[in-house]
Protein backbone atom coordinates (compact mmCIF):
# COMPACT_ATOMS: atom_id res chain seq x y z
CA UNK A 1 0.00 0.00 0.00
CA UNK A 2 1.26 3.13 -0.97
CA UNK A 3 1.80 5.87 1.78
CA UNK A 4 -0.13 9.24 0.64
CA UNK A 5 1.69 11.24 3.50
CA UNK A 6 5.21 10.08 1.80
CA UNK A 7 3.60 10.81 -1.76
CA UNK A 8 2.46 14.13 -0.88
CA UNK A 9 6.01 14.98 0.81
CA UNK A 10 7.30 13.71 -2.41
CA UNK A 11 5.13 15.41 -4.79
CA UNK A 12 6.23 18.47 -2.75
CA UNK A 13 10.11 17.86 -3.09
CA UNK A 14 9.88 17.69 -6.41
CA UNK A 15 8.05 20.82 -7.32
CA UNK A 16 10.73 22.78 -5.25
CA UNK A 17 14.04 21.10 -6.65
CA UNK A 18 11.94 22.33 -10.23
CA UNK A 19 11.35 25.63 -8.92
CA UNK A 20 15.70 25.52 -7.83
CA UNK A 21 16.77 24.69 -10.71
CA UNK A 22 14.65 27.08 -12.88
CA UNK A 23 16.23 29.69 -10.49
CA UNK A 24 18.60 31.75 -12.04
CA UNK A 25 21.73 31.66 -9.61
CA UNK A 26 22.43 34.02 -6.27
CA UNK A 27 25.27 35.98 -7.79
CA UNK A 28 22.88 36.97 -10.49
CA UNK A 29 19.68 37.24 -8.72
CA UNK A 30 21.87 39.77 -6.39
CA UNK A 31 23.28 41.73 -9.42
CA UNK A 32 19.68 42.26 -11.08
CA UNK A 33 17.85 43.49 -7.99
CA UNK A 34 20.64 45.37 -6.70
CA UNK A 35 21.19 47.56 -10.21
CA UNK A 36 16.99 47.25 -10.21
CA UNK A 37 17.26 49.44 -6.66
CA UNK A 38 19.95 52.22 -8.06
CA UNK A 39 18.64 52.63 -11.32
CA UNK A 40 15.05 53.61 -9.82
CA UNK A 41 16.87 55.98 -7.49
CA UNK A 42 19.23 57.43 -10.61
CA UNK A 43 16.56 58.30 -12.98
CA UNK A 44 14.33 60.34 -11.12
CA UNK A 45 17.31 61.94 -9.64
CA UNK A 46 18.41 62.93 -13.78
CA UNK A 47 15.42 64.50 -14.34
CA UNK A 48 14.91 66.39 -11.01
CA UNK A 49 17.91 67.64 -11.04
CA UNK A 50 17.75 69.41 -13.87
CA UNK A 51 14.12 71.42 -13.28
CA UNK A 52 14.68 75.02 -12.86
CA UNK A 53 14.18 76.50 -9.15
CA UNK A 54 15.78 74.32 -7.32
CA UNK A 55 17.93 74.71 -4.35
CA UNK A 56 21.49 74.78 -5.38
CA UNK A 57 23.56 72.60 -2.51
CA UNK A 58 20.06 69.76 -3.75
CA UNK A 59 20.76 70.08 -6.96
CA UNK A 60 24.60 69.45 -6.85
CA UNK A 61 24.01 66.61 -4.37
CA UNK A 62 22.04 65.12 -7.25
CA UNK A 63 24.52 65.89 -9.93
CA UNK A 64 26.97 64.21 -7.64
CA UNK A 65 24.82 61.20 -6.98
CA UNK A 66 23.95 60.43 -10.29
CA UNK A 67 27.22 60.75 -12.28
CA UNK A 68 28.55 58.55 -9.50
CA UNK A 69 25.89 55.93 -9.66
CA UNK A 70 26.01 56.29 -13.33
CA UNK A 71 29.65 55.16 -13.21
CA UNK A 72 29.07 52.07 -10.70
CA UNK A 73 25.88 51.08 -12.61
CA UNK A 74 28.15 50.92 -15.76
CA UNK A 75 30.66 48.87 -13.93
CA UNK A 76 27.93 46.01 -12.56
CA UNK A 77 26.51 46.03 -15.66
CA UNK A 78 29.64 44.53 -16.67
CA UNK A 79 29.86 42.35 -13.89
CA UNK A 80 26.40 41.37 -14.56
CA UNK A 81 27.14 39.83 -18.59
CA UNK A 82 30.44 38.16 -17.57
CA UNK A 83 28.78 36.78 -14.98
CA UNK A 84 25.98 35.56 -17.34
CA UNK A 85 28.31 34.76 -20.07
CA UNK A 86 29.70 31.93 -17.33
CA UNK A 87 26.75 31.17 -16.09
CA UNK A 88 23.78 31.07 -18.36
CA UNK A 89 20.67 31.47 -17.73
CA UNK A 90 17.73 29.16 -16.88
CA UNK A 91 15.22 27.22 -19.07
CA UNK A 92 12.37 29.36 -20.03
CA UNK A 93 9.53 28.31 -18.35
CA UNK A 94 7.30 25.99 -20.84
CA UNK A 95 4.01 28.54 -19.77
CA UNK A 96 5.49 31.01 -22.26
CA UNK A 97 4.65 30.97 -25.72
CA UNK A 98 7.32 31.43 -28.42
CA UNK A 99 6.39 34.93 -29.13
CA UNK A 100 6.30 35.95 -25.45
CA UNK A 101 9.91 34.37 -24.98
CA UNK A 102 11.34 36.22 -28.25
CA UNK A 103 9.60 39.40 -26.98
CA UNK A 104 11.20 38.88 -23.52
CA UNK A 105 15.01 38.08 -25.12
CA UNK A 106 14.52 41.04 -27.27
CA UNK A 107 13.95 43.23 -24.56
CA UNK A 108 16.38 42.00 -22.38
CA UNK A 109 18.98 42.78 -25.14
CA UNK A 110 18.02 46.08 -25.90
CA UNK A 111 17.92 46.55 -22.16
CA UNK A 112 21.70 45.63 -22.12
CA UNK A 113 22.23 47.62 -24.62
CA UNK A 114 20.85 50.87 -23.14
CA UNK A 115 22.68 49.83 -20.17
CA UNK A 116 25.73 50.33 -22.03
CA UNK A 117 25.51 53.14 -24.25
CA UNK A 118 23.51 55.45 -21.61
CA UNK A 119 25.88 55.58 -18.77
CA UNK A 120 28.96 55.93 -21.37
CA UNK A 121 26.86 59.13 -23.21
CA UNK A 122 27.00 60.30 -19.72
CA UNK A 123 30.27 60.03 -18.78
CA UNK A 124 31.50 61.50 -22.39
CA UNK A 125 29.22 64.57 -21.93
CA UNK A 126 30.45 65.25 -18.08
CA UNK A 127 33.98 64.61 -19.30
CA UNK A 128 33.64 67.24 -22.50
CA UNK A 129 32.12 69.07 -20.80
CA UNK A 130 35.23 70.00 -18.41
CA UNK A 131 33.00 68.68 -15.32
CA UNK A 132 34.10 66.12 -12.61
CA UNK A 133 33.49 62.47 -11.84
CA UNK A 134 33.93 62.81 -8.28
CA UNK A 135 34.60 59.41 -7.81
CA UNK A 136 36.83 58.87 -10.97
CA UNK A 137 39.20 61.87 -10.38
CA UNK A 138 39.49 60.76 -6.74
CA UNK A 139 41.37 57.43 -7.89
CA UNK A 140 43.14 60.20 -10.40
CA UNK A 141 41.65 58.19 -13.51
CA UNK A 142 42.15 60.46 -16.34
CA UNK A 143 39.43 61.93 -18.96
CA UNK A 144 39.35 59.11 -21.90
CA UNK A 145 37.89 61.89 -23.87
CA UNK A 146 38.89 65.57 -25.07
CA UNK A 147 37.40 68.70 -23.91
CA UNK A 148 34.71 69.87 -26.53
CA UNK A 149 31.59 71.69 -26.32
CA UNK A 150 30.35 69.66 -29.21
CA UNK A 151 31.48 66.88 -28.22
CA UNK A 152 29.73 67.03 -25.04
CA UNK A 153 26.10 68.31 -26.77
CA UNK A 154 25.77 65.35 -28.73
CA UNK A 155 26.69 63.19 -25.69
CA UNK A 156 23.75 64.83 -23.74
CA UNK A 157 21.33 64.55 -26.56
CA UNK A 158 22.11 60.38 -26.72
CA UNK A 159 22.23 60.33 -22.79
CA UNK A 160 19.04 61.97 -22.76
CA UNK A 161 16.88 60.18 -25.90
CA UNK A 162 18.49 56.48 -24.76
CA UNK A 163 17.61 57.33 -21.63
CA UNK A 164 14.12 57.87 -22.36
CA UNK A 165 14.37 54.31 -24.19
CA UNK A 166 15.38 52.65 -21.39
CA UNK A 167 12.51 54.08 -19.34
CA UNK A 168 9.99 52.96 -21.62
CA UNK A 169 11.46 49.36 -21.77
CA UNK A 170 12.31 49.20 -17.64
CA UNK A 171 8.45 49.91 -18.02
CA UNK A 172 7.70 46.99 -19.60
CA UNK A 173 9.96 44.76 -17.98
CA UNK A 174 8.28 45.59 -14.74
CA UNK A 175 4.52 45.48 -16.06
CA UNK A 176 5.34 41.84 -17.23
CA UNK A 177 7.03 40.83 -13.88
CA UNK A 178 3.33 42.36 -12.48
CA UNK A 179 1.44 40.62 -15.39
CA UNK A 180 3.24 37.52 -14.63
CA UNK A 181 3.49 37.58 -10.56
CA UNK A 182 -0.61 38.77 -10.26
CA UNK A 183 -2.44 37.44 -13.42
CA UNK A 184 -0.85 34.65 -14.82
CA UNK A 185 1.15 33.26 -11.42
CA UNK A 186 3.27 30.89 -13.25
CA UNK A 187 6.44 30.64 -11.49
CA UNK A 188 8.33 33.25 -13.83
CA UNK A 189 9.18 36.07 -11.43
CA UNK A 190 10.30 33.40 -8.79
CA UNK A 191 13.15 33.08 -11.44
CA UNK A 192 14.67 36.44 -10.32
CA UNK A 193 13.28 36.20 -6.70
CA UNK A 194 14.59 35.93 -3.86
CA UNK A 195 17.15 38.36 -4.51
CA UNK A 196 19.35 36.54 -2.27
CA UNK A 197 19.04 32.72 -1.31
CA UNK A 198 16.29 30.40 -2.10
CA UNK A 199 19.14 27.98 -4.34
CA UNK A 200 21.09 28.46 -6.69
CA UNK A 201 19.11 27.80 -10.17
Amino acid sequence: MKCKGLDLVRFKEAKADGMTQSRYTGPARGLHWLMAVLILLTIPAGLIMVQPGLDRSFQNWLFIYHKNVGVLLLLLIVVRLLWRLRNPPPPKPSSLTAIQVRIAELTHKAMYALLFVVPIAGYVRVKAGGFPIESLDALNIPSLVPRSEALAEVAKTVHYGFGLLLMALIAMHIGAALFHTMVKQDGVFSRMWPPVGGGTR
